[in-house]
C-alpha cells in the first residue's frame, strides 16, 4: 500500500492572499476556514500552508521571527488550532511550511548570535569579517539587492543575507 501523500491531492496555500474574514485586505486563517468546504468539493486531501509564524513580512513570511507564534495578520494561534480541526472533520489532512533555515533578524536566535561571537546560535548563520567570504555566489534578488552581505555595527562584521530585504543594523 501507498503513503498517503503518493496519490494525495495537495492544495498549496498563500493564507496572506487567499480569503479575507474580516475586510483588512488580507487573507488569514478564518477565512481559509470558510472555503474548507469547497476545497473538499474539489477534491483536496491535503492543506500545504506557507508561512503564517510571526514574520515581518520582508521576505513573504519565510523571514521567520517566532515559530510558536501566529502572524497578527493571519490570526490567532486559537484560529490556527480551530483550522486544524475543521479540516481534519473533513478529511482533509495539513501541512505547514517549517523553514528551519530562514529566521528575521529578529528572531532570538539571530539576536543571540549577533550579541555573541561564543553564543551557540552563532554557526545557525554565516558570519564574516569581511564580505569577500563567498565571493563568488550569485546574489539571488540582483534587483533589490547588491550583495549577499549585511553590515552590522554590532557584533562588527557581516551577515549572509540570502533571502530578500533584510534590515539589519
Amino acid at each position: 500500500m501507498l503513503p498517503w501523500y503518493k496519490n494525495a491531492v495537495f492544495y498549496e496555500v498563500y493564507v496572506r492572499a487567499f480569503c479575507d474574514s474580516n475586510g483588512d485586505g488580507h487573507g488569514d486563517l478564518r477565512g481559509l476556514i470558510t472555503k474548507l468546504d469547497y476545497l473538499q468539493r474539489l477534491g483536496v486531501d491535503c492543506l500545504w500552508l506557507l508561512p503564517v509564524y510571526a514574520s515581518p513580512l520582508l521576505d513573504d513570511g519565510y523571514d521567520i521571527a517566532d515559530y510558536y507564534s501566529i502572524h497578527l495578520d493571519y490570526g490567532t494561534l486559537d484560529d490556527f488550532k480551530e483550522l486544524l480541526a475543521a479540516a481534519h472533520q473533513r478529511g482533509i489532512r495539513v501541512i505547514a511550511d517549517l523553514v528551519l533555515n530562514h529566521t528575521s533578524d529578529q528572531h532570538p536566535w539571530f539576536q543571540a548570535s549577533r550579541r555573541d561571537r561564543n553564543s551557540p546560535y552563532r554557526d545557525y548563520y554565516v558570519w564574516s569579517d569581511d564580505d569577500q567570504k563567498y565571493a563568488d555566489t550569485r546574489i539571488i534578488f540582483l534587483d533589490t539587492e547588491k550583495s549577499n552581505w549585511t553590515w552590522m555595527r554590532r557584533p562588527v562584521s557581516f551577515s549572509s543575507t540570502v533571502f530578500m530585504g533584510a534590515s539589519r543594523t
